[in-house]
């Protein structure tokens, strides 16, 4: 019974309860958020921010951080838009966008893992030299006109209704990762890296190659983003996606992962990912700015630092009083 009551009231807990909530609320209280074009829109918008969640989780369970997510979307775009224009077909640029979003992944890897420098700094400095090299290879054009048939499957919905065709992807990708993080031996292990870095390493697992390995699949997987969103705009711009990691970054930590690593649930940060989206999309619906969204998307981020450790705080605070109560009683 202990148990049930500490898995109820755990944030990840928490957090689907209050995305639950606040869905509903917006379903009543906000005009047209409930139709099905609107859910096919906010299903669209939310899904560069998931895929790119889910590698993110696992890199921050184990301590790290990659803040260069959105600029390798946004350098995969461009080389995306340059290819297209230099005549590959499309099923070529595919999955070579992909391989080039794991390369970019790799050299993240490389510096953090085996020159053993910090994940922080070294992602900033790729967040602005992928930024950069965007820029260098597409400049401030934009390329258009991909082929119809991928640009309406990505903007297409299942049999006609409202959910989008590329949930599908989300949903196979999330179970996929789901199942590695809460159900393999290779979960259990960025667990313990996470809570104790040395200790795993004394018994047996290969830190380094584990975490450089999350970061070639991060890379691929916001290789594998650029492609979406750039299909779902049919446009390839320089500047897709900028400022996404800070959006990807609040969902993670909203969804109850431990920024000091060691701790959360792929489903938490999903329910996360979903309460962002909804909260935005409600807050678009009622004509609020976009400099006002950044702020709901900072006061979330603090937010979701911050609360944790108060409520464990408070925890701490009540087991001692009931430490201290207790030899008074038997007194």
């Amino acid at each position: 019974m202990s148990e049930l009551r500490g898995r109820l009231a755990s944030w990840d807990s928490v957090i689907i309860a209050v995305t639950a909530v606040v869905v509903v609320a917006a379903s009543i209280g906000v005009e047209n958020f409930g139709n099905s074009t609107n859910f096919t829109f906010l299903i669209l918008d939310l899904l560069p921010i998931a895929l790119i969640a889910l590698p993110m989780t696992l890199i921050v369970i184990t301590g790290e951080i990659d803040l260069s997510v959105a600029s390798t979307l946004g350098l995969t775009s461009a080389i995306m838009g340059d290819l297209w224009n230099r005549g590959l077909t499309i099923e070529t640029i595919i999955p070579l966008c992909v391989l080039i979003g794991a390369l970019l992944g790799a050299v993240n890897g490389v510096l953090i893992n085996r020159l053993g420098l910090p994940s922080l700094a070294v992602t900033i400095g790729t967040l602005a030299l992928y930024r950069g090299l965007a820029l260098v290879v597409l400049g401030d054009a934009a390329v258009a006109d991909f082929p119809w048939t991928f640009t309406g499957w990505v903007t297409g919905t299942i049999g006609g209704g409202p959910i989008p065709n590329v949930l599908i992807v989300l949903v196979v990708l999330a179970v996929l990762f789901g199942l590695v993080l809460h159900a393999t031996p290779v979960g259990r292990s960025l667990f313990a890296i996470g809570a104790n870095d040395r200790a795993a390493r004394f018994s047996g697992i290969n830190v380094t190659r584990t975490k450089f390995w999350l970061y070639v699949v991060s890379g691929a997987i916001a290789g594998l983003a650029g492609v979406l969103w750039t299909l779902r705009y049919s446009s390839a711009r320089a500047d897709n996606g900028a400022g996404l990691e800070l959006a990807v970054v609040a969902a993670v930590l909203l969804g109850g992962v431990s920024i000091f690593g060691g701790r959360g649930s792929l489903w938490g940060v999903l329910s996360g990912v979903l309460l962002l989206a909804t909260l935005q999309n409600a807050l678009r619906l009622r004509d609020v700015s976009g400099q006002a969204l950044n702020i709901v998307t900072g006061v979330l981020l603090i937010a979701s630092v911050l609360l944790p450790n108060v409520i464990a705080g408070v925890r701490d605070s009540l087991r001692r009083r009931r430490l201290r109560a207790v030899p008074a009683k038997s007194s």
